[in-house]
């Protein structure tokens, strides 16, 4: 005997093809707003790097009587270092030394804080 009731299961083509649709344009308007958080986050986080150079190398200065100050000597695990360690975020470089009369510090030598995210 013939089934007058057909049973309809799993979708259709067109159902499939809106459904990929519309993850595509959800994709297409999260990737760039995740792509500027994450520049925003890595700009954070190298300032407070600088920051904390800044910081470490103005306490250098109170102590040492000095005017000038290399890396090597603000960073390091042993006790007398005063930062144990400066993480890179973005492949950025920080300064090799440090002079007292600097008012910015600057990742790549130039007046501001320039990096290739």
């Amino acid at each position: 005997m013939y089934n007058k009731h057909k049973s309809k299961k799993g979708f259709t083509l067109v159902e499939i093809m809106i459904v990929v649709v519309i993850i595509g344009i959800l994709a297409a308007l999260a990737i760039p707003a995740f792509q500027k958080v994450r520049t925003t986050s890595q700009e954070k986080a190298i300032k407070n790097n600088l920051r904390q150079l800044y910081g470490a190398a103005q306490q250098y200065f109170l102590e040492q009587g000095a005017t000038t100050v290399t890396y090597a000597n603000l960073v390091g695990t042993e006790d007398t270092k005063y930062i144990k360690s400066i993480n890179t975020v973005a492949s950025e470089i920080y300064p090799t030394s440090i002079s007292a009369t600097a008012t910015q510090l600057a990742t790549t030598g130039t007046p501001a804080i320039n990096y290739t995210p």
